[in-house]
């Protein structure tokens, strides 16, 4: 009985998760009749979609158009699915992508599964934006002792380890060199002495508190259109 209730609550969280996420995806298809085209993108999961660049590049008075279309939650898969609302439609000239870490703790996740959705994804922009310059960031470590007392997060860090992560890390920045997009590691600022999540900007281990992204914003900050690399 225990373990067909435990089920039946993991599938409606799956359910609700599921239309979360196309809720979120029809709000921006909306939002993308608005949009100015050659524009920056920022495309992915959760880690993408709470990135407060638009806030914070205004605290430093940079006059950029940024769109998000990070969705909380979104894999590979699915980003492979809404390539027009998430990225096609906007047209930008620069794309900054952060996708997979949600594949990660899938049940039959492999790297090599992961890297050729990857190249999927590229691939189509490389296709419909052919003069877009394309980035992909780095995956943020995790930091389990901060995942203490939540279960969920608790369960999900003992797939999505740093270890795990690095090892994924490594295969997007030889894609980044396949297919002739940039990999940026941006986590100088939030790793620890461990190589962990600063623990002071973590929310449960895996997320970050908006403040977390002041130095990741830092090391974006050349790598963004008009600024000079040190």
């Amino acid at each position: 009985m225990e373990r067909t209730m435990q089920q039946e609550i993991s599938r409606i969280f799956e359910e609700r998760s599921r239309a979360e996420k196309q809720e979120k995806a029809e709000r921006y298809r909306r939002l993308n009749r608005f949009v100015r085209p050659h524009q920056i993108l920022f495309a992915g999961s959760s880690l993408m979609e709470q990135f407060p660049i638009y806030e914070l590049l205004l605290d430093q008075q940079l006059p950029y158009t940024i769109y998000n279309r990070g969705i909380g939650g979104i894999t590979t898969f699915e980003l492979l699915e809404n390539m027009d609302v998430c990225i096609y439609d906007l047209q930008p000239d620069y794309l900054y992508i952060n996708i997979g870490t949600n594949d990660l703790n899938l049940p039959d996740y492999t790297e090599k599964g992961l890297i050729d959705r990857y190249r999927q994804i590229l691939q189509g922009v490389q296709t419909h934006l052919p003069e877009c310059r394309i980035f992909l960031l780095a995956y943020y470590p995790v930091n389990p002792a901060a995942a203490k007392g939540n279960p969920w997060a608790e369960e999900a860090l003992k797939i999505r380890s740093n270890e795990r992560i690095n090892s994924a890390n490594r295969a997007v920045q030889r894609l980044a060199e396949e297919m002739g997009a940039a990999f940026l590691d941006l986590n100088g600022g939030i790793r620890d002495e461990n190589g962990c999540l600063k623990a002071e900007y973590t929310i449960e281990g895996m997320h970050m508190y908006g403040d977390g992204y002041v130095p990741v914003l830092e090391k974006l900050l050349p790598w963004l259109p008009g600024q000079k690399k040190d």
